[in-house]
């Protein structure tokens, strides 16, 4: 029997709010010292009183308002109760049945077709703390816990069942973030934990509505582990029903080292939260001037972006779709195409070059180093960057110089003149001082020369590559390749 697998995510953001959701503490607590961004209301101590963090609510009803959700006018704060060590208070404040946002959707593409995921809701919560497991030096396990992350306010988007594959849950998340990081209302990390997803998945014969069990996945930080999560969940799902054996509704976790899911607890029954309003939290009551007035403040989403980039840039589809994946890369490319450098070429003509160094070898630099975008401009900003393809451009430098040139720009700080200045690195245009040159090393290799003779054409290759040498790559490989056949015809 065929299987259609079924995949509904369950994405929590972490917002960029100075405070907590419901306090004045700071919310900014990666690498603190444990417990010291904490006070009696997000200790969870009797007696204290919560207040809402206004830029939280603004920020959840961007995003819901990005997603084409349909916001709600009357919304309010519920109690979650259960209890577990990380969650101070024995319930968490989020919301229940009255969310910010209802009903909106996003467009994946995979496989270059279009697909539109629903999205049922987007809500506001707090996080909890973070439990740090130890082993003592006799063997014993305990854990500790550290409160700084409790409270910080946490947006949940609840995805529709809409994804059918590992890819297309994949494609969804990366667009996911990818809107969050344009709207600037979190950072999207999920290595540091601030974009976090639990995946619901399921099996069902092909051209049936019937569910089989469906499964929790939990313990996913990152794009590439929830991909081979659910891609060997779909798999061990298929073969359990192939043996007849009957799948069991539970949550399990991705455990990375391993490659495979292992089973953390049954959930035969949904849980009962005990869900009530929260009594210390009035309802809130959201004002439509004030919901226009966070639309204006909605910025040009990667959508739009991709689609003018390739209207006002002249850009292909796949560059565009590359360099607006990021906003932050987006922002490099739209301000190296700005300085206006290379002058003798069109905008598209220097779109298309900014393009080509951005996705070639400045991504290149970003994974030798494992960095991001933002750590590359504060070494090489989009002017230092035009700078050095002008010189390529203009011949000053060749492509090979100009690339180990763009490396060294990254490591020491210097601009491109500078360095060539340093270390003479102009290209050699001269026509006599590279005849000389190519004349010498076509004498010096007999073997090159013979195999040209019956028709070998790779020896021109071995040609320039040893005259290039010879110059340390500064010779104009144009004019020294078309100098090397003459001087073979010549022979």
């Amino acid at each position: 029997m065929n299987f259609e697998t079924i995949i509904g995510l369950e994405v929590h953001a972490q917002l960029l709010t100075k405070s907590k959701m419901y306090c004045r503490c700071s919310a900014d607590y990666a690498n603190t010292p444990p417990n010291t961004h904490v006070c009696p209301v997000c200790l969870g101590l009797p007696g204290v009183l919560p207040t809402i963090n206004q830029q939280a609510v603004e920020y959840t009803v961007m995003t819901a308002l990005a997603l084409h959700c349909t916001i709600s006018d009357y919304s309010k704060f519920d109690r979650k109760n259960y209890h577990y060590p990380d969650l101070m208070k024995g319930y968490q404040i989020s919301q229940f049945d009255a969310p910010f946002g209802n009903g909106g959707w996003i467009n994946i593409e995979v496989n270059d077709e279009k697909k539109k995921i629903g999205i049922t809701r987007v809500h506001l919560e707090e996080d909890v703390a973070k439990l740090v497991h130890q082993t003592s030096p006799s063997g014993e396990n305990y854990s500790l816990v550290d409160v700084n992350r409790a409270g910080v306010p946490l947006m949940e988007i609840v995805g529709e069942p809409d994804l059918r594959s590992p890819e297309e849950a994949r494609q969804y998340l990366i667009k996911l973030r990818s809107i969050l990081q344009y709207l600037g209302v979190s950072t999207g990390n999920m290595e540091e934990g601030s974009f976090r997803c639990d995946a619901n998945i399921s099996i069902r014969p092909e051209n049936s509505t019937e569910l089989l069990a469906k499964v929790e996945v939990k313990n996913m930080n990152s794009f590439r582990a929830v991909y081979r999560a659910l891609s060997y969940e779909a798999k061990r799902q298929r073969k359990a029903a192939a043996e007849g054996k009957r799948l069991v509704q539970e949550t399990r976790g991705w455990v990375e080292n391993k490659g495979k899911t292992v089973s953390q607890r049954s959930k035969e029954y949904a849980h009962d939260y005990r869900y009530f309003p929260e009594p210390d939290l009035p309802p809130i009551l959201l004002n439509q001037d004030w919901i226009e007035e966070i639309k204006t403040k909605i910025p040009e989403l990667p959508e739009a972006k991709r689609d003018r980039f390739i209207s006002e840039y002249g850009l292909p589809l796949y560059d565009a779709n590359l360099l607006t994946s990021s906003k932050t890369i987006a922002d490099y490319a739209e301000d190296f195409i700005n300085t206006g450098q290379p002058q003798n070429l069109s905008i598209t003509e220097r779109a298309k070059l900014g393009s080509n160094w951005i996705l070639g070898e400045v991504n290149r630099i970003l994974n030798v180093h494992n960095i991001n975008i933002t750590n590359f401009r504060e070494k090489v900003n989009p002017e230092q960057l035009s700078r050095l393809v002008t010189l390529n451009s203009q011949s000053v430098v060749n492509i090979a110089t100009a690339k180990t040139m763009l490396e060294e720009m990254f490591n020491t700080g210097k601009e491109a003149n500078a360095i060539i200045k340093d270390k003479g690195l102009n290209q050699i245009s001269d026509i006599q001082e590279i005849r000389e040159i190519v004349s010498q090393i076509v004498e010096a290799n007999d073997q090159a020369v013979a195999d040209y003779k019956i028709g070998k054409v790779q020896a021109v290759k071995f040609l320039l590559g040893q005259v290039m040498k010879a110059t340390r790559g500064r010779a104009n490989p144009g004019t020294a390749n078309k100098l090397i056949k003459e001087k073979l015809e010549e022979k």
